[in-house]
């Protein structure tokens, strides 16, 4: 009896270690734009060397972390590395410039459209997987995605597309993480990511990177440690949750953006349409990823 409780006990407080993690990792995500945003008053940083910032920092830490442990890499198929790379660099600086561009709030929101996007091109492009009930609740956050772009109005801001791309294009990235982990661990994976995610960068936007001054480092570093801290935070935290849980805490991004944007970011604050938006994509999320289990049983 005794060793059932403690078996319980310790199953609780490990699921409660991962649902600290992955919401850490939200709010982290979260932190790296404000830092952006807050980083408008005070320097002149172009989105591409916060994106390079990012990659770097991962970049060392990956290889820092594999030489502790002893760990060689072990890439087997380049072409799902190279695919996650791609869609995953394109992501972040979408959803950098988002916040450049338009509001936290937005960025944030329209990033967390990515759920919707894989279950879109599951229905493209695997015919075995179509689920006519996922593709209605995915039409249901295109209503709120139309409801946080252009409340009370007719016409959209190209800039109001910056966060739908990244959500875009994230789908893409997650597609490709997750048939690469078939192949490749982890620290494979993110060594691939940040390291030609960092070439990528300094490829096409090294005339934009210079030797910061201490200010400037300081919103380059403090961004950087956000964004690689929220995703470690994230994978340690799909350890101990079901996707269901990480998917759940995972969209209360859209929640702390709404919420925060205003008091944080100086954003406006959402009307009574965009809110109604905001919580449709979240339930959608919500909604997937329950359909997603109920499938897997």
């Amino acid at each position: 009896m005794t060793t059932n409780v403690l078996a319980a006990s310790r199953v609780t407080t490990r699921q409660f270690y991962g649902w600290a993690a992955v919401f850490g990792s939200a709010f982290c995500f979260y932190l790296a734009t404000l830092i952006i945003r807050w980083s408008h008053s005070t320097v002149d940083i172009e989105t591409s060397f916060f994106v390079f910032s990012r990659f770097l920092l991962g970049f060392i830490v990956v290889c820092l972390s594999m030489a502790w442990n002893k760990q060689r890499l072990q890439p087997r198929r380049y072409h799902y590395l190279l695919g996650r790379t791609i869609a995953n660099t394109v992501a972040v600086f979408c959803f950098y410039k988002a916040v450049a561009v338009s509001s936290v709030a937005e960025a944030n929101i329209l990033n967390m459209t990515y759920p919707l996007f894989v279950a879109l091109f599951s229905w493209l492009f695997l015919k075995k997987q179509r689920d006519g009930i996922a593709v209605a609740i995915v039409m249901i956050a295109l209503v709120g995605v139309w409801m946080v772009l252009s409340p009370g109005s007719v016409g959209l801001g190209f800039h109001n597309f910056w966060g739908l791309a990244s959500g875009f294009c994230a789908a893409f990235a997650i597609i490709y993480l997750n048939i690469s982990r078939q192949y490749h661990d982890s620290q494979t994976i993110l060594f691939f990511m940040f390291g030609v995610g960092l070439l990528i960068m300094l490829f096409f936007f090294r005339h934009q990177l210079f030797i910061p001054d201490r200010s400037e480092f300081f919103f380059l570093f403090t961004c950087s440690v956000a964004g690689v801290l929220g995703q470690y935070l994230l994978t340690y935290g799909f350890f101990f949750v079901t996707a269901v849980e990480g998917a759940v805490i995972s969209s209360t991004r859209i929640l702390l953006a709404a919420l925060l944007g205003p008091i944080l970011a100086a954003d406006p604050a959402l009307s009574v349409v965009g809110w109604f938006g905001a919580l449709l994509i979240f339930g959608s999320n919500v909604g997937l990823a329950l359909r997603r289990k109920s499938q897997a049983h």
